[in-house]
């Protein structure tokens, strides 16, 4: 039993599908998801403040891989109902996990925020929520890109974590040919798919922060 190049190239296609399904799918949710979790922290009403807090200390103080096989298996074993994607299981769980780091990032940058600025835009008659969305959103995205970019790229490599629960995601396509094949090249060929990825993340948050040196003064 034998595979060629174009063989190995093709399965390992087919794994970076659902590496990059995982990838677009977790940072949907997560992203948007992270903002009321940071609002949470922030609560003035204690008890939201401190369950979202001890919720996100949880997540980032424990391994994701432990995380992906919870939300897998805890289901089933304790309810009875179990998971019948496992793709599906995985996305949870970088969700989950992606949107408490993302909810931290937001709330540095929206605390690095100077008091006066709200207190601009009480003075022009804006509400609290006009001044978020009109005078500082803008303002702490432009701090939160280098940080969030840290993120997304760790993200591209966490997806190999997939492969805990049996999802077919690029290096457990590798490690089947290496294992049916006998070959050892394809594992560390699979470095060629996540540094082009990584870099054209790269390019591609270099591009924004450029986009937004208008903020600095």
């Amino acid at each position: 039993m034998s595979i060629d190049f174009i063989g190995v190239n093709l399965q390992l296609l087919d794994g970076f599908k659902y590496t990059l399904i995982l990838f677009f799918a977790t940072l949907a949710a997560a992203i948007p998801l992270g903002l009321p979790i940071a609002f949470g922290s922030m609560s003035r009403f204690k008890p939201i403040r401190l369950i979202t807090r001890a919720f996100v200390w949880v997540i980032r103080g424990t391994p994701l891989m432990l995380q992906v096989m919870v939300v897998f298996y805890v289901p089933g074993l304790l309810f009875g109902m179990p998971f019948k994607s496992r793709m599906a299981a995985v996305i949870i769980a970088f969700i989950i996990n992606y949107a408490a780091y993302f909810s931290e990032i937001y709330r540095g940058g929206i605390e690095s925020i100077p008091v006066g600025q709200y207190e601009a835009g009480q003075v022009l008659g804006l509400t609290k929520t006009q001044t978020f969305f009109k005078v500082i959103l803008f303002q702490v995205i432009k701090r939160i890109v280098a940080p969030m970019s840290n993120e997304i790229i760790t993200l591209v490599k966490d997806t190999s974590l997939a492969r805990v629960i049996a999802v077919g995601e690029l290096i457990m396509a590798a490690q089947d040919i290496v294992s049916v094949y006998g070959l050892l090249w394809p594992l560390f060929y699979t470095a060629i798919f996540y540094l082009i990825f990584c870099g054209v993340l790269t390019l591609l948050f270099g591009k924004l922060e450029k986009k937004l040196d208008y903020y600095r003064g």
